[in-house]
């Protein structure tokens, strides 16, 4: 560690407020020699980074991610939306359709929610690109993700990111980062969305007794509302990545195999982009606006061809849901929706 007087304390990073609540991580370019090199951990230089900036503030140079950008198009949203199997049994899907294309231009395109997703890409992919920090990005993990959407989603727009460590768990062999990324759109204040993504870096654990991730409740034993069986196409990951999610590790065989999987896998993000349209279809009559919260957590992986059921379950305005992989019986996915009504049909 940097010092031998200062234990590594969880808590003390969690109450460090970063500046504008933009990812903002400071390194010193003496981390490799200050540090063991063999602690190549993730969260240790994080907590080692802000230790040395106390011990040497002004002394050293510094790294600083301030806030991402991002600009959407009519093609973006378009493009994703066919990532999660927008159109993919029938083409001419009158719900389905809108997501992808307007007869008075593209401009008009609805947006899935979980397009907004998309949005944390970039913090996670900043936030390991780090001086001193080696990590092989075939060990990260998508564990969950949560989603608030404020306001109703442009198809066309530019946006600040403003991103924060939100939560920091030990499960001993693997460490849980959990990053917040705060939407607005460019000249405005008022906020468009919030996305909570939290992953698991294995071998990166052991450092402390922290807090215990969030844990969803058991689902109902009843048959759910709604089941919805789309069929994923082998190539679904190929086009998935092409909304940002470059990792190779959902496209190079050989990334794989290192990881310990006998062929790329699908991103969760995609399958969670697959659960929440049926709800939208099934629920929702359509309506990408009614939906006000989305909360997943990645049981298991799934493959590219894979067979996903999601059962739902309505109570109240919230929706319970699971998906499952229909080849191999196996929960892959669960979670809840909020959402903001009911239609009159249901």
């Amino acid at each position: 560690m940097a010092s031998s007087d200062s234990e590594f304390n969880p808590d003390l990073l969690l109450a460090h407020k970063l500046p504008e609540v933009c990812f903002r991580f400071t390194f010193f370019y003496t981390i490799e020699t200050e540090l063991d090199p063999c602690k190549s951990h993730f969260l240790l230089l994080i907590a080692d980074a802000f230790h040395l900036q106390r011990k040497l503030r002004g002394t050293e140079r510094s790294i600083d991610f301030d806030c991402l950008w991002w600009l959407i198009k009519n093609r973006d949203v378009a493009i994703y939306a066919l990532g999660v199997g927008a159109c993919g049994q029938d083409a001419v899907d009158s719900v389905e359709l809108k997501f992808v294309y307007h007869e008075n231009g593209q401009e008009h395109v609805q947006v899935l929610p979980t397009f907004v997703s998309l949005f944390s890409l970039g913090s996670l992919t900043d936030g390991l690109d780090l001086p001193g920090f080696k990590y092989d990005p075939s060990l990260l993990l998508h564990g969950q993700q949560y989603i608030e959407v404020y306001r109703p989603l442009p198809s066309k727009a530019s946006l600040i990111n403003k991103v924060s460590l939100a939560g920091l768990q030990d499960k001993g062999k693997a460490a849980i980062l959990e990053i917040e990324t705060r939407s607005y759109e460019q000249g405005s204040d008022e906020l468009l969305c919030m996305n909570r993504t939290t992953v698991f870096l294995r071998g990166a654990g052991g450092f402390s007794n922290s807090s215990q991730p969030f844990s969803y409740k058991n689902y109902p034993s009843n048959q759910g509302l709604a089941v919805k069986i789309p069929q994923t196409q082998p190539s679904a990951a190929l086009l998935y990545r092409l909304s940002g999610d470059y990792n190779p590790l959902h496209s190079d065989p050989n990334v794989a195999k290192r990881a310990g999987f006998p062929r790329p896998i699908l991103h969760g993000l995609c399958t969670l982009g697959f659960a929440i349209k049926a709800i939208i279809k099934c629920i929702c009559n359509g309506d990408p606006s009614a939906v006000k919260t989305i909360s997943g957590r990645f049981l298991a992986t799934v493959f590219p061809g894979e067979t996903l059921i999601t059962e739902m379950w309505l109570q109240g305005l919230r929706v319970i849901y699971q998906t499952k992989v229909k080849e191999r019986n196996k929960a892959v996915l669960s979670g809840y929706v909020d959402i903001r009504g009911l239609s009159s049909s249901l």
